[in-house]
């Protein structure tokens, strides 16, 4: 329960913040937070990470879905300790549903973290990028062990 309640959270605070970049900035405009450090900066993204995979909307939808697929199936097998492992699917869960939602609703996923020496991204990528790396450390000291 408590990994559906981190998706959804994960979900809302990042549609939020997507609707208020989408409905206060022009797109392409980009505010300065620090100067040549990090701002806020509007773009939508058409592929995966790096936009690779451009325009193959769904591809990425289809994945989703297997993915909440899997969770379903697989709910009652997802391991309660240690707690940062259910954590790390609701994180998942919330970040791929975030985009996702973006994807099927406007073709393509607003973005708006932009740190310049790196591609700008939103809070679903975060979600997904620390799930992904407590899930491996999860399975790394579980090998170790």
């Amino acid at each position: 329960m408590r990994t559906c309640v981190l998706a959804l959270l994960v979900c809302i605070a990042d549609q939020a913040v997507k609707w208020y970049v989408r409905h206060t900035m022009e797109f392409g405009e980009s505010i300065p937070v620090i100067p040549g450090v990090w701002h806020w900066t509007y773009i939508e993204n058409h592929g995966a990470a790096f936009g690779i995979l451009a325009h193959q909307q769904w591809f990425f939808l289809s994945v989703v879905v297997v993915l909440f697929g899997l969770f379903f199936f697989y709910r009652k097998r997802i391991p309660t300790e240690p707690r940062y492992f259910p954590a790390a699917v609701g994180l998942l869960l919330g970040g791929a549903l975030g985009n996702a939602w973006d994807r099927f609703r406007l073709g393509a996923v607003v973005d708006y973290i932009d740190f310049r020496i790196w591609p700008i991204f939103n809070i679903a990528d975060i979600a997904i990028c620390l799930a992904v790396g407590m899930l491996l450390y999860y399975f790394w000291r579980r090998e170790s062990v």
